[in-house]
């Protein structure tokens, strides 16, 4: 076997819209129509600087002398000492921006990454994500897994853990009453070391309030700045997402790179073959004659999060227009139907299957009986991974930063 390993494929995403056209509505020549309106969207949405986020952090890691003086750098190096010292952490998040913390560890991570072994892990911690709606029993239920009562604190890297406080706000007293709880049971179990304390505690925060406040205080040895001006869209590229997607294991690396991806098809391609454009104007047209907003959904269980975080970018309240995101191929090689030892009555009817690769029995079983009867779009993913996952987020973000046409061209989202 060659040890070189091969370069992970960078398949673009698609975007489909037959399944929306209706009669006397909105229609491919309707959308046509749009192309001005469209291209005017784009230059005004190119003009904002946070559309190049993806990009800057890449260019600034990417350059030979200023690499160590990077944010990305800093990102990486903050998520080994983490994975060094600790086996579980808990993020806590509040907003739009911990809802993509989590949908990127469960769309990117293992599956069960979690009740993998720590070998299995790759030397790399359990993560445990709450917010931004906090729960007493939930919240306690968590401190008995990295902090049970009266259990003997050890040196074991086994038995030792982190937070890290992903916030962008100090406003809500239940995150900060959530934040203190744990915050206690941490130096509890640290034995009350500030110092060790300050290591296990990472801050990301806004430039000021009382979270910042009291990361300053602490002493924390690591913590990151998110700018005021960060709007919703934005922080899917911040720390308060790629920290714990890196602690997990994750190529937040690959992750950017497939954002910068979509950056690159929304800012060169014509309105015809560009994604974001066409959905964009679907989108405009939906709501104008079918009084439609979009809502995400999937089968795939790897994207039910992306689909939540996008309820909290672009919440509706009329109807819905659903875009189904749909996976290609796997990312792992697939299952098949095996022949089962001990019935030869084919008892279950899948005899006849023996063989089949279970990509294929799911996908012709989501497809029968399926008729829709509301228009949908479709997004679809080549599989499930770092590149494609950042090209889906990117995605999403500039459809909602076009949120154009035919009558408004006016881009952003807070």
């Amino acid at each position: 076997m060659s040890v070189i390993r091969p370069k992970p494929p960078e398949d673009p995403i698609a975007y489909d819209r037959t399944a929306v056209w209706t009669p006397g509505g909105v229609s491919a020549a309707s959308l046509d129509a749009c192309a001005a309106r469209l291209e005017r969207a784009r230059t005004d949405v190119l003009g904002s600087a946070d559309v190049a986020v993806p990009d800057r952090l890449l260019d600034d890691y990417n350059t030979g002398g200023g690499r160590a003086g990077s944010q990305l750098f800093a990102i990486l190096q903050a998520a080994r000492q983490i994975r060094d010292t600790v086996d579980r952490v808990i993020v806590l998040g509040d907003g739009i921006g911990g809802l993509a913390a989590r949908a990127i560890f469960e769309s990117c991570a293992h599956p069960c990454h979690n009740e993998l072994c720590r070998g299995e892990r790759g030397g790399r911690p359990r993560l445990f994500f709450r917010g931004p709606d906090f729960d007493n029993d939930a919240l306690q239920g968590l401190l008995d897994v990295v902090s049970p009562a009266g259990k003997p604190r050890g040196s074991d890297l086994l038995d030792q853990w982190a937070v890290i406080v992903a916030r962008q706000s100090s406003s809500d007293a239940a995150a900060n009453a959530a934040t203190r709880i744990v915050l206690a049971a941490l130096s509890e179990s640290v034995g009350g070391d500030r110092v060790e304390l300050a290591r296990r505690v990472v801050p990301i925060t806004g430039q000021a309030g009382g979270l910042a406040s009291v990361a300053a205080s602490l002493g924390c040895t690591e913590s990151f700045t998110i700018p005021d001006d960060v709007g919703a869209g934005d922080s899917v590229f911040t720390p308060l997402s790629l920290l714990p997607a890196a602690v997990a294991g994750i190529d937040v690396v690959r992750l950017l790179q497939g954002a910068a991806a979509m950056n690159r098809r929304f800012r060169e391609a014509q309105v015809a073959e560009n994604p974001v454009l066409q959905c964009a104007g679907v989108l405009r047209l939906m709501a104008e004659h079918r009084g439609m907003v979009r809502v995400l959904t999937s089968r795939n269980s790897q994207l039910a999060a992306v689909c939540h975080w996008h309820e909290r970018l672009a919440p509706h309240q009329s109807a819905p227009l659903t875009t189904h995101v749909v996976v290609r191929e796997p990312r792992r090689d697939p299952l098949v139907v095996p022949a089962l030892a001990g019935c030869s009555a084919n008892e279950d009817g899948l005899d006849h299957m023996v063989g089949t690769p279970l990509p294929d029995l799911l996908a012709a079983a989501r497809t029968t009986g399926t008729q829709a009867t509301w228009p949908s779009d479709t997004i679809v993913l080549p599989r499930v991974d770092e590149h494609t996952i950042g090209q889906l987020f990117q995605f999403l973000v500039l459809t909602k930063l076009v949120k154009c046409v035919p009558s408004d061209c006016q881009p952003g989202i807070r």
